[in-house]
């Protein structure tokens, strides 16, 4: 087996410079893609062989179109991977208006946006891999605007895997639970108290039956493989990667 096993492949990973985003996209390059990250920001690592990194507000449909258009080039697109996300807290009382509708235009409008502009160039069949939430199928109090942007993202997932199967285009999402991101950590900072936020991690960590958090390149590790030729019958699914969180019941026996 080659040790380049994507080297046809051109990849967009939008939302790709930090976390999952950051991890997957090396990961693809590593296996011989053809990878960019679409992110506002450069990529916050900069050890190892960082993929190419262009400026793209995914709020903004002409600065997607244009990244995507400079992206498939003359090759077309083979992959889309939409990892980019934020986090905001609170009730539907709490949240202000304009935050609800950041959360929304950045994490599920944004992967409209990437879908519609991506899947005219994937000529020949593609792969798109949206990064959702356990939290789209069972949340916790105080997350009503990330629990409906990724609830939102699951569904959507499901209608353009409807939409485009017969364009041989595959369209699944993936559902981290808790992974140990620059996001994940900012929320522990919020909350630690008097505590650490590797305290905060270890308790999070001990609520999944696998008994800790997980890494962004298990995470990564999946996509991958749903981008695969591997996967070729899988679309229009949602796959837990979340060490068991939603297999349990939080009633014990």
């Amino acid at each position: 087996m080659t040790t380049k096993p994507y080297a046809d492949k051109v990849a967009m990973v939008v939302g790709g410079s930090s976390g999952i985003g950051l991890a997957t996209a090396k990961l693809l390059q590593e296996r011989g893609a053809r990878v960019t990250i679409a992110d506002i920001e450069p990529p916050s690592d900069s050890s190892g062989d960082i993929p190419e990194w262009v400026r793209c507000d995914v709020r903004n449909p002409n600065e997607v179109e244009t990244t995507v258009k400079h992206i498939a080039g003359t090759e077309g697109l083979h992959w889309l991977v939409y990892s980019a996300g934020i986090q905001r807290y609170g009730t539907v009382v709490e949240t202000l208006v304009e935050e609800y509708d950041l959360v929304q235009s950045i994490n599920a409008r944004g992967a409209f946006l990437a879908a519609k502009f991506a899947i005219p160039h994937m000529r020949n069949g593609g792969a798109i891999v949206n990064v959702s939430s356990v939290q789209g199928s069972a949340c916790q109090n105080g997350v009503a605007a990330y629990a409906a942007s990724k609830g939102a993202m699951d569904a959507l997932t499901r209608a353009m895997a409807l939409d485009h199967a017969a364009q041989n285009i595959r369209i699944n999402a993936v559902l981290p639970g808790t992974i140990d991101t620059q996001m994940v950590r900012a929320s522990a900072e919020m909350v630690r108290g008097s505590g650490t936020t590797e305290d905060v991690l270890q308790d999070w960590g001990r609520l999944h039956p696998l008994g800790r958090v997980g890494q962004p390149e298990e995470v990564a590790k999946v996509i991958a493989f749903l981008l695969s030729d591997e996967a070729s019958f899988a679309t229009g699914g949602t796959y837990r990667v979340d060490g068991g969180l939603l297999a349990q019941l939080s009633v014990r026996l």
